[in-house]
């Protein structure tokens, strides 16, 4: 899709347009209407697409270790994939302002992802607090990542993102 690649030549969200799209795809100017409404369509598809990469990625991580392991590698995958990822990752959490049924259902499945290892974790009681603190904390390092907060190495937001989610991301057996 033209749309993902703008993004992931490092386009901004918000420049990303359907003329520009279409130029990439070698498609006639109308070519986009038989797929897309208007440009949120194709920022929400585009958005799509990230969630279920970012779902993809989750679950690689989740199949690297166990318990609580898999939990703190689903966090430093996360922050992986935003800082690989940037336009796209501001794009999946901001810039698509039409939020239709197949990127609810992609995000939904990619934060099925880390509250199911969080359910195999606690009690079922403390699943949704666990699950959404554990999200928050990795969106957090993953945006504060993005917007060029910490060192710029890998290795740096890499055991920093690990070192935060053993600290307080990951729920202590009850």
């Amino acid at each position: 899709m033209a749309g993902l690649a703008i993004l992931e030549e490092g386009g901004d969200p918000k420049a990303l347009s359907l003329r520009e799209a279409t130029r990439r795809a070698g498609v006639s100017a109308m070519a986009p209407y038989r797929h897309f409404a208007d440009k949120d369509a194709l920022l929400a598809a585009v958005a799509t697409i990230g969630f279920q990469r970012l779902r993809e990625a989750l679950l690689a991580a989740d199949g690297q270790g166990g318990g609580i392991m898999a939990l703190r590698e689903q966090g430093v995958a996360y922050v992986a994939f935003a800082c690989a990822n940037p336009a796209l990752f501001r794009l999946m959490f901001g810039s698509a302002t039409a939020k239709d049924d197949a990127m609810v259902a992609a995000s939904n499945a990619s934060y099925a992802v880390m509250e199911e290892r969080v359910r195999s974790l606690v009690p079922a009681d403390r699943v949704e607090d666990w699950a959404l603190h554990c999200w928050a904390t990795a969106h957090g390092l993953a945006a504060l990542a993005v917007d060029g907060q910490f060192d710029d190495t890998a290795e740096t937001i890499e055991a920093m993102t690990r070192r935060v989610m053993s600290l307080g991301a990951v729920p202590a057996v009850c």
